[in-house]
């Protein structure tokens, strides 16, 4: 019986360069991701910028949103001692 090779190698996800992603934002988002005080990937702060300006319009709006989205954050990280 003939074997092959059916899954023995793993599937590769294609290596994303983040520096690249990062230039691909949107100058306002660049400017916010500076200031932020967790360290945001280029894809999570691009799907909740994307967010927070369809909801509001407006780009200083939407940099409140993701300001508020990251409070939370670092409320429920100060509940968890070591984790951030």
């Amino acid at each position: 019986m003939r074997r092959r090779n059916l899954g023995a190698t793993p599937n590769r996800r294609r290596a994303s360069d983040a520096m690249s992603a990062y230039d691909r934002l949107p100058p306002e988002l660049r400017a916010w991701l500076a200031q932020a005080a967790l360290p945001w990937s280029p894809r999570s702060a691009l799907r909740a910028w994307r967010g927070a300006l369809t909801r509001t319009g407006c780009a200083e709006a939407a940099a409140a949103r993701l300001s508020a989205i990251e409070a939370v954050q670092l409320a429920r990280a100060a509940g968890r001692p070591g984790r951030i």
